[in-house]
């Protein structure tokens, strides 16, 4: 898969994307940078697209911050 290649993520990983994307549009932020942006903030949410591999689960940052 190319980088930029956007084939491995959900419909609602798109649909939500988009409505980033729009949102920082409005604020005045070219297409472009918009669209990076928006994409970055959908890996951050979601963990990034489909992975293979039965078994996966986004890492569980709770374990880092406790206190002992």
């Amino acid at each position: 898969m190319p980088q930029g290649d956007k084939s491995s993520y959900t419909d609602k990983q798109k649909r939500q994307a988009a409505h980033i994307e729009a949102g920082y549009q409005k604020n005045g932020l070219a297409t472009k940078n918009a669209e990076a942006r928006a994409w970055a903030t959908v890996n951050k949410l979601t963990g990034g697209g489909r992975k293979s591999g039965s078994g996966r689960k986004k890492s569980d940052l709770s374990h880092s911050t406790e206190i002992r």
